[in-house]
């Protein structure tokens, strides 16, 4: 939907009224003024008309009249430029008159805001005539369409219902409001901006006045939800539109600022829950918006004025931030409505699950920087929004195909509506960074496939792909699936994965000690997990505070972690409060929960107590869709258990089969058919996977038999060449160890190679897929065990080749080039793919079979 809320809002949505169907089919289009003359007049060619055929005819056949015009148009441009210079000296003129002179100013001032108001007036007026012109020609309907940009909910949704009645409401309860936005911006954003700002060395924030105007709100559509609900509890979407004519002041220090013409979109959601049997029905709310609405505001007094370097856009920025950590999820607004209701089962978060995210790379991107020669390439980054959780990847410089590889995961606590975005931006050193480009995923559809591996084609941008890949996990409380987890994250290798999730309620505290003489505290409590930091509100003057606030932490494993607690008083800073409590002790509770239970607070009094609930919850993968590759991968693994019968094994073929398949055979212990070899099952069930031919199998199967240390050269004399290749599905990542090379032929007793090696993807043979290793000196059985890494999705590395080039900075051969052996190795091997990889020995082939 468009942004431009203000017109939208200009137009009473009540009066948006359907002509019936008899009335539609008299209904003509919209058209411009021009084209509507030309559709009514006849056929008949008119004057003017053959005139300008014969004009065309006449110019087709002579140059000289299109040479005329082109003379014509040069000759105006030329008057439009000096008419141009004209007015910029006439206007550099008259400051400079004016204070050559010592006018006074006003005689500068004054003409400038009646040329302004003249400017104005002229386009109000042409836009009315414009309206005019249109009315004349379209039906009421058309009007309506053209003017308004942003249509209702009800509008477009069939499942989303018309909401009048709740408008009139609104504009009734309306005046009642600004007490309860007053308390809820002084206690809640106030407190949050002031600290940001104090991040950034700006102290005193403070809100002034807080005025909401006479405009409420406006409900656009409602959706109430009536099939996958728990029967305590009833759920309503909210189309919201609030264009106000608040009136805020502020102070920053010693400035004063005002924010005027607040707007905000988006969907809000209300839970009411839990219902029970006394009046009001409904044990309390909770509201809070599914994704970031649309926030837009205007920055009045001093603070824009003066503009101070970054200053406007800065609070803007933060005060938009702390808008969403109050009420866009995670974060929710919870109202009580009933004393019969606990504040645990209203505030307490109940995470839906867990979406793990990683953003592989970008191709493609638009080209963002000026170089000496023209456009350059673009430094991009990502950042990922999930509600009010963001993320961003690191920098890379100068490419437009970067490969990020990098992992987040978020909480989702309602996956309705709930959307996944990614924005690319190119970072800029002296300036904004400029987009490049941005897009969505419901998460809904990631639930529903469990694993979605994809490339997102880049709105707002004239090309570019990024490539996602997003994994489901819905939560437990079975301490069962503890170690399938903790198993999956240890494959991932990467260190910051979770495997649960704890939800943290800080009820209360009792009797906390003093912190200054004669004077009750003025407590806030920091909860940490790891490098995870939560903090509560402070509460004024008061050694017994009540906070009812609720978090959540991602754990990476709970039978070594801790949940670290400390209170502080806010004006001296001291530590008034501690405890630490082990989740491993959380695992053995009943379904891993404790509520509302007291602790003893260490470093405080005697009688010290915090109040809080604990609940732990195990991530276990979600099911994922089948689809067709996903049955042909089933049809694979069928037929990894076909047998390969020994006769196979030692027929004479299979020799020369294996020197073709990258001659991976050893030649220290030939085969005979009087002692044929055994292969071990592993090798053999990971090779047939492939379903290939039974000669390539069983040259797959003879792989393994390749001694550790071989004496042999090769076939081709070159030397050989030992290689680790392991491909991790959940990372998409190709993992190569180069070990050694053995017995480099010496061509040249007088100079003794040193060899390094080259990798290269196929096919492309591109310059980001090029890993080299060291060069070592003087040797011709160099050991390197260096390790290279790919980010590679799984449907690519079926179609790629490993070239691998063994290379010396000394001249090889007669002619001096430096490349000792080269061979292409096929990644589509099955056994690539297993968690032992895929560990041989290669022979090194001549520089002229893979040009």
């Amino acid at each position: 939907m468009s942004d431009n809320n203000a017109t939208a809002s200009s137009v009473p949505l009540a009066d948006f009224v359907v002509p019936p169907p008899d009335e539609q089919q008299q209904e003509q289009p919209i058209v411009p003024l021009a084209a509507s003359k030309k559709m009514t007049e006849p056929p008949a060619a008119t004057p003017t008309a053959t005139a300008t055929a014969t004009t065309t005819a006449t110019t087709n056949a002579n140059g000289s009249a299109v040479a005329a015009k082109s003379r014509t148009d040069d000759d105006s441009s030329i008057f439009s430029l000096i008419y141009s210079v004209g007015k910029k000296v006439a206007i550099v003129g008259s400051i400079y008159l004016v204070g050559y002179m010592g006018w006074s100013v006003a005689w500068l001032i004054a003409p400038v805001i009646l040329s302004v108001a003249r400017d104005q007036m002229a386009k109000t007026s042409e836009k009315k005539r414009n309206i005019a012109k249109v009315s004349a020609l379209a039906s009421e309907k058309d009007v309506i369409l053209a003017r308004i940009d942003e249509l209702p909910a009800w509008v477009y949704f069939p499942d989303v219902e018309r909401a009048e009645w709740l408008n009139k409401i609104l504009k009734q309860v309306w005046p009642n409001a600004n007490h309860f936005a007053r308390t809820l911006v002084k206690e809640t954003i106030e407190p949050n901006v002031a600290l940001a700002l104090s991040q950034y060395k700006m102290n005193g924030f403070r809100f002034d006045r807080i005025i909401l105007g006479t405009i409420p709100p406006r409900i656009g559509g409602v959706k109430i939800y009536d099939k996958n609900v728990d029967r305590n509890e009833i759920i309503m979407d909210l189309d919201l539109f609030y264009a106000s004519d608040c009136d805020i002041n502020f102070y920053l220090g010693g400035m004063k600022g005002g924010i005027k013409d607040f707007q905000i979109h988006g969907w809000v959601r209300v839970v009411m829950k839990p219902l029970i049997r006394s009046m009001p029905l409904v044990g309390g709310l909770q509201i809070f918006f599914l994704n970031n609405p649309n926030i837009d505001f205007n920055l009045v007094g001093v603070i824009d004025f003066m503009d101070m370097p970054g200053l406007s856009d800065l609070l803007r920025r933060i005060i938009v931030e702390q808008i969403g950590n109050v009420m866009v999820l995670p974060n929710k607004l919870p109202i009580s409505l009933s004393e019969e209701v606990s504040a645990v089962a209203l505030k307490m978060p109940e995470p839906e699950g867990l979406l793990r995210i990683h953003v592989v790379e970008a191709k493609n991107l638009m080209k963002k920087d000026i170089s000496v020669l023209g456009k350059g390439k673009s430094d991009p980054y990502a950042i990922i929004n999930v509600g009010a959780q963001e993320f961003r990847t690191q920098i890379i410089d100068n490419n437009v195909n970067p490969k990020w590889d990098y992992w987040c995961e978020a909480v989702v606590e309602v996956s309705q509506r709930a959307i996944l975005v990614f924005r690319l931006f190119d970072w800029d050193r002296t300036s904004d960074d400029e987009s490049l480009g941005r897009a969505s995923v419901d998460v809904a559809s990631v639930i529903k496939k469990g694993v979605l591996d994809t490339w997102l084609a880049l709105e707002d941008a004239k090309h570019g792909d990024l490539h996602v890949r997003l994994q489901w996990y819905k939560l437990t409380p079975d301490p069962n699936d503890l170690q399938q987890i903790l198993l999956e994250t240890q494959l991932l290798r990467v260190t910051t994965m979770s495997s649960a999730v704890l939800s943290v309620f800080i009820d209360s505290a009792r009797h906390l000690k003093q912190a200054r003489a004669n004077s009750k505290p003025d407590p806030y409590l920091v909860c940490s997990v790891n490098k995870q930091k939560k903090q509560t509100a402070m509460i004024l003057r008061d050694d017994s505070p009540v906070w009812e606030q609720g978090f959540t932490f991602l754990v990476t494993n709970p039978d070594n972690e801790c949940l670290n607690i400390k209170i502080f008083d806010q004006k001296t800073g001291n530590d008034i409060g501690q405890y630490t409590y082990n989740l491993s002790a959380l695992i053995k509770q009943f379904n891993m929960e404790i509520i509302q239970q007291p602790f003893q607070l260490q470093k405080s009094g005697p009688e010290s107590k915090l109040y809080m609930s604990l609940s732990l919850r195990i991530l276990k993968a979600g099911e994922i869709e089948e689809d067709t590759e996903g049955s042909e991968q089933a049809a694979i693994t069928r037929s990894s258990s076909v047998k390969v019968p020994d006769a196979i094994i030692v027929a004479p073929a299979t020799n020369k089969d294996a020197q073709a398949n990258g001659k991976r055979l050893s030649t220290e212990s030939p085969i005979s058919e009087e002692e044929p070899m055994k292969p071990s099952s592993g090798a053999l069930s990971a090779s047939a996977s492939l379903e290939k031919p039974i000669s390539e199998i069983a040259s797959s199967v003879l792989t393994h038999r390749m001694p550790e240390l071989v004496s042999s050269a090769g076939d081709h004399g070159l030397g050989r060449i030992q290689l680790s290749i392991i491909y991790s599905a959940q990372r998409q990542k190709l993992d190569i160890t180069i070990h050694k090379i053995m017995n480099i032929p010496l061509r040249d007793p007088s100079s003794i190679p040193d060899p390094y090696v080259k990798l290269y993807l196929l096919p492309g043979r591109s310059k980001e897929s090029k890993r080299k290793t060291s060069v070592i000196k003087d040797n011709c059985n160099p050991v390197y065990e260096t390790s290279v890494e790919y980010v590679i999705s799984i449907s690519e590395l079926r179609h790629t080749s490993l070239e691998v080039t063994v290379c010396t900075q000394k001249g090889f051969l007669s002619s001096g080039s430096p490349i000792i052996g080269m061979l292409k190795i096929p990644l589509d091997d099955a056994e690539i793919t297993t968690t032992a990889g895929l560990k041989s020995w290669y022979d090194l082939e001549p520089e002229h079979k893979h040009d």
